[in-house]
């Protein structure tokens, strides 16, 4: 479990058949979005495989208190099935702000938490996670993106995308938060580097050319900072 000292008003709730997955995607997601509530719901009681509807329960509980909306993510069949059975039998209120999404379980989770940690409501964080599973292109896009920003002040650079996945939800959402710490206005391909959603739909691939572009007070580090990331593989190559 973390975000102990959660401050957003979505939290998530991870449910696997494994405790071991449920807790992995929970820390990989905790990494990405500090703030927001993550908990893992995996495992049976005794720690083995299963689908705990005791475990389930528990962890939406405390997803919804304080008056917390709450997503709730699977891997497989055993998982949503029992997540609708806990949901069924809740109470009216808490059933209402309990949304399943439809998403790939890690890299929703990612997605999902970083738009929860953004400030996005229910349904915004419900179409984080669901649009993570539509980002696998198989192709770069035919044309390249216009140019986003013109003149002088702009800082420019590109690199290689290195990630056998490409573009994917973990990699988008480092780039997001990487931008938040600078006073720059950055745009990858022609599209907003601050939004996890816009750099996914990218659906950029291993080997596609990533174009920066940033303007502001920072400008230049931003750049930089983030051609650094692209061309280290964002940490996973």
């Amino acid at each position: 479990m973390t975000g102990e000292r959660a401050t957003a008003r979505v939290a998530l709730v991870l449910v696997s058949h494994s405790r071991g997955l449920a807790e992995g995607a929970v820390e990989l997601a905790g990494q990405m979005a500090p703030g927001v509530l993550l908990l893992a719901a995996g495992g049976g009681p005794d720690g083995g495989l299963g689908t705990s509807f005791d475990l389930v329960e528990a962890a939406l509980t405390d997803a919804t208190a304080d008056g917390r909306s709450a997503v709730v993510l699977t891997d497989l069949g055993s998982a949503v099935l029992t997540a609708e059975s806990v949901l069924e039998l809740a109470e009216p209120d808490v059933a209402a702000r309990v949304r399943l999404a439809d998403a790939p379980f890690v890299e929703g989770a990612v997605a999902a938490a970083v738009a929860a940690h953004g400030g996005a409501d229910l349904a915004a964080v419900v179409a984080a996670a669901e649009h993570a599973g539509t980002t696998f292109a198989a192709v770069p896009p035919s044309e390249p993106a216009a140019p986003a920003a013109q003149g002088d002040d702009v800082a420019r650079g590109s690199a290689v995308l290195r990630n056998p996945l490409g573009l994917h939800a973990r990699p988008a959402a480092i780039v997001a938060r990487m931008i938040a710490g600078y006073d720059a206005r950055v745009r990858v391909n022609g599209v907003d580097a601050a939004s996890v959603l816009q750099l996914m739909k990218l659906g950029a691939v291993q080997g596609q050319e990533i174009v920066v572009e940033a303007e502001g007070p920072q400008a230049v580090e931003a750049r930089d900072a983030l051609l650094d990331a692209v061309e280290g593989g964002f940490g996973e190559v």
